[in-house]
């Protein structure tokens, strides 16, 4: 079992920044990739950006790209989304997810989530 504890939500404006982070516990943090995927209020939860398990391959959706950064420290077992130039449509809860799987996937095993939101 893994356990995933995210930290770093808030109320921010329209161009500001946030860092999410992701704290791993439980099996082997270090073999699996690490996800961030979010959910508007009233749409379905969708992929953010993803890690491989040796940081050395990263995948984004588009709605992010150039704005948003996924890195890993695997020493603490935390995995990071610094998120820049925020939008109203960034609002969101975000939750971190990892497991077996392909990066752009999704694994089974899911964090509580938290909010984020992006005044205009």
């Amino acid at each position: 079992q893994v356990q995933l504890v995210e930290s770093g939500g808030g109320l921010v404006q329209a161009g500001g920044s946030l860092r999410l982070s992701c704290v791993a516990s439980g099996r082997t943090f270090s073999s699996y990739a690490m996800r961030w995927f979010r959910q508007p209020p009233g749409k379905e939860r969708e992929f953010v950006a993803g890690i491989r398990w040796s940081g050395s391959s990263t995948y984004y959706a588009d709605s992010v790209k150039g704005r948003f950064t996924i890195s890993r420290d695997n020493a603490k077992n935390t995995v990071y989304l610094q998120m820049n130039s925020l939008k109203p449509e960034d609002t969101a809860v975000y939750y971190c997810n990892t497991g077996s799987g392909l990066v752009a996937g999704t694994g089974p095993y899911w964090g509580q989530g938290t909010q984020v939101t992006v005044s205009s």
